[in-house]
């Protein structure tokens, strides 16, 4: 649990870094959030970090009828979310800035005195702290992203995008589910990180189907920021096309 705690306060360090430098015009750049300004981008972080601490103190319900403000029920997640957002917009960027940056550090100190394995609930149902946690780290990592695209700066991958990578491969069957499909065997992820380090996650019994490359492209796919096949990705087995499809870090 350390280390994802560690990855996710130096995410939040990486944003925040960003959003120091932002001049008043900068906030309302479009970013690669189709119809969300960097403004928006990031009233939305702020938002789920608080829907996660009310989560881990069991009002999640709660948490969500307040963020929801009497928004009508919404057909799916992105929409609810992006109902969220319009409900909000127009905060003062400073405001902002501050709102997110309280509600990040206050997040991160409730999950490092939580238990990793306490169920909690989440968007798509129950899951594990330490997983709410790698949910956390990799929802702030794409929208860094997105952040960096808007306003022309550049942010490096690191190594700690392998929590994000393992994220993908765990919820393999939430995303052929979502998607009305099922696994056909299991699956390896045989990856190369930012530094050169392998990451292998290998499941318990013999895969079938195996993607291979480089962590940060599985990620940025995994995101839906880039396309398989604009990458170096290669699979081999039965599911290699619709893992590469459906892979995804988020609800």
């Amino acid at each position: 649990m350390d280390a994802v705690l560690n990855a996710l306060e130096e995410q939040h360090a990486e944003l925040a870094g960003l959003l120091d430098g932002l001049g008043a015009a900068d906030w309302q750049r479009a970013t690669p959030c189709e119809g969300w300004t960097v403004a928006d981008v990031v009233l939305h972080l702020a938002q789920t970090d608080e829907l996660a601490l009310a989560s881990l103190e069991g009002r999640f319900g709660e948490g969500l009828e307040v963020l929801a403000g009497g928004v009508s029920p919404q057909p799916n997640v992105d929409d609810g979310a992006a109902a969220m957002v319009a409900r909000e917009r127009g905060v003062a960027p400073g405001a902002l800035r501050e709102r997110w940056r309280s509600g990040s550090a206050a997040l991160r100190g409730s999950l490092a005195s939580d238990d990793p394995h306490r169920r909690v609930s989440w968007v798509a149902g129950q899951l594990s702290t330490r997983t709410l946690t790698s949910t956390r780290l990799s929802e702030c990592w794409i929208h860094t992203g997105d952040v960096a695209a808007a306003v022309g700066a550049n942010v490096e991958p690191s190594d700690r995008l392998e929590h994000v990578a393992r994220l993908a491969w765990r919820t393999l069957p939430y995303a052929f589910a979502r998607d009305g499909r099922q696994l056909i065997g299991p699956v390896a992820f045989d990856l190369r990180g930012p530094s050169g380090a392998e990451w292998h996650f290998v499941p318990d019994t013999a895969p079938t189907t195996i993607i291979e490359g480089d962590g940060a492209e599985l990620c940025l796919v995994a995101a839906r920021r880039v396309a398989a096949d604009e990458t170096s990705l290669r699979g081999s087995g039965p599911d290699a096309v619709a893992v590469l499809e459906l892979v995804r870090t988020y609800a």
